[in-house]
């Protein structure tokens, strides 16, 4: 599975921002994925999760209210909304997959990973 993130950019505070996360390969619909982030000096944790059916999520408590995660299977796509972008969301974003159908807030847990996308936001 490979996976290419994209959509991040430059913004103000309160913006929005839509990341999309591209998988290819097959069995899209079988795997847990999540987004991540990694700001300098940070380790990576946990944004936002969902299971191969979409029904199942997390969300880090921080953007609980504003992010929301979603997926395609049908474009084996899956997607983070961001709202109301605050300067400390700030970071590399990625995405990753696990093979497993069910989403997991640990990196360990996932087994393939995108390259970032940077997401700045000004105060």
């Amino acid at each position: 599975v490979q996976l290419q993130a994209y959509g991040g950019g430059l913004v103000q505070a309160g913006d929005s921002l839509r990341l999309s996360c591209a998988a290819s390969g097959r069995n899209f619909s079988m795997y847990g994925m999540g987004w991540f982030r990694q700001a300098p000096g940070k380790e990576r944790d946990a944004v936002a999760a969902v299971s191969w059916s979409g029904t199942g999520t997390f969300y880090k408590d921080s953007v609980k209210g504003r992010f929301t995660i979603s997926r395609d299977n049908a474009k084996n796509t899956v997607y983070l909304q961001m709202n109301s972008l605050k300067p400390e969301d700030t970071a590399v974003y990625y995405c990753a997959a696990r093979d497993r159908p069910y989403y997991s807030d640990r990196p360990n847990d996932y087994h393939y990973w995108g390259l970032g996308t940077q997401v700045t936001v000004s105060s």
